[in-house]
């Protein structure tokens, strides 16, 4: 009956969610006749041995999910993964793995799609990347006894409290997974508030914390620098969104009365906006030079527009130090990872909503490797303190690279869970 009900519920919105999918925005790749794939039509892969078969929605879980594939596919060599987004900025990430694993899209969680697109598949396990959850989707995989995984798994307090809400209906989900694999305990106990069984669950620590930076991110943040201004100070806002760029401007605007010669760089969440945030600065008079210009850059730049995707730890790199996007922007975001300009052994400053990485967050506060804004004018102030201060830099850089490297080794541990499952299939 509640599959009944949900599927009816499904077909009523499925316009509109096929709309924002499918519609035309700038700097977001075409799916083109691949659309297909979101109804079940699902391409053969170029094996026959059965896969590893890995959802990651978007670009966020894409790019969190790299180091267990890589982990993966050096753990079984042989072993084939086929790694599915919903969306075509996703795709984009996971094709920068070339043929280390396959891509398809996610079909649309109707039980029709779902089972064409597992026909033609034939996974014999089954990893969701943090938290996507759908109902048809797992009772299908669970019907052909795929055994599921969710790798990553966070569980905030708020997303706990509203999964509470749907008892009847979240029953139904956790029922239907094998291994949940929890960044932290108090993510795990959260789980279990929602209904999940202390049997399921593992606390390996966040995937996130075992970033790998390569020789190249710092090599090429050193020429971006050396072209930018070695002596300018330089901030980047990492993952803006909507409604955020105005509020980077005005305190950026603010730190020019004392640092006239400052600079900042801004990486917009969304492709699509990368036009609308260099008009946004254009008509504020200032100097615009986008990342893809192919003329030199300008001493008189003001605003480096980072208009490319998979370059964030360069920009994070490049510059003094990071405000991190999502958090400025009331409650509908939650902040992004703040371990990226950690890792790099950047300073951070955040805005107030952060509760997508609340542990992380706290973490990084409690070392005093980050600072929290509320607004505009306290994001000006944290800046020129820092830029007055590059001993602080440097010690709260130093702290946050510190965490990070205290924190990893989730990759092994979800390795040593996934492989329990490989050797019993």
């Amino acid at each position: 009956m509640i599959r009944t009900l949900y599927t009816l519920l499904l077909t009523l919105i499925a316009p509109i969610l096929l709309w924002g999918l499918y519609r035309t925005k700038p700097g977001k790749p075409a799916f083109g006749a691949r659309w297909k794939e979101h109804f079940g039509f699902t391409p053969s892969l170029l094996t026959t041995e059965q896969p590893i078969w890995i959802h990651a929605a978007s670009v966020g879980e894409a790019i969190a999910i790299v180091p267990v594939i890589k982990a993966l596919k050096q753990a079984y060599p042989e072993q084939a993964i086929v790694v599915t987004t919903t969306t075509s900025t996703g795709a984009e990430q996971i094709a920068k793995l070339g043929d280390l694993v396959e891509h398809r899209y996610m079909p649309i969680d109707f039980g029709w799609c779902v089972r064409g697109f597992l026909k033609v598949i034939k996974p014999r396990l089954f990893l969701i990347v943090e938290k996507e959850l759908w109902l048809n989707t797992l009772t299908c995989v669970h019907h052909q006894k795929i055994p599921t995984i969710i790798v990553n798994a966070r569980l905030s307090e708020r997303s706990a409290k509203r999964y509470q809400s749907f008892s009847f209906f979240t029953h139904q989900l956790i029922n239907k997974i094998d291994r949940i694999l929890c960044l932290h305990n108090d993510d795990a106990q959260r789980f279990i508030t929602i209904g999940a069984q202390q049997h399921q669950l593992t606390v390996t620590g966040s995937i996130k914390y075992d970033i790998s930076i390569a020789d190249t991110v710092f090599e090429q943040a050193h020429q971006l620098r050396q072209q930018l201004g070695n002596q300018r100070p330089i901030f980047v806002a990492a993952s803006t969104h909507q409604g955020e760029d105005e509020q980077v401007l005005d305190a950026y605007q603010t730190v020019q009365q004392q640092y006239s010669n400052a600079m900042v760089i801004i990486v917009p969440r969304h492709p699509e906006r990368f036009d609308s945030v260099a008009k946004l600065a254009l008509d504020r008079g200032l100097q615009v030079h986008r990342r893809t210009d192919t003329t030199p850059i300008n001493t008189n730049t003001q605003l480096y527009l980072a208009d490319t995707m998979g370059e964030m730890l360069v920009m994070l790199a490049t510059a003094d130090m990071t405000f991190m996007g999502g958090s400025l922007v009331g409650e509908k975001v939650g902040g992004h990872n703040l371990l990226e300009p950690a890792a790099v052994a950047k300073p951070a400053i955040i805005g107030p909503s952060y509760y997508n990485f609340e542990d992380i967050t706290q973490q990084l506060l409690a070392a005093g490797a980050i600072e929290i804004c509320h607004n505009s004018r306290q994001l000006a102030q944290q800046l020129i303190a820092l830029f007055n201060d590059p001993k602080r830099q440097h010690h709260m850089g130093a702290q946050g690279q510190r965490i990070v490297i205290e924190n990893q080794g989730a990759v092994n541990k979800t390795i040593a869970s996934i492989s329990n499952y490989l050797v019993d299939n």
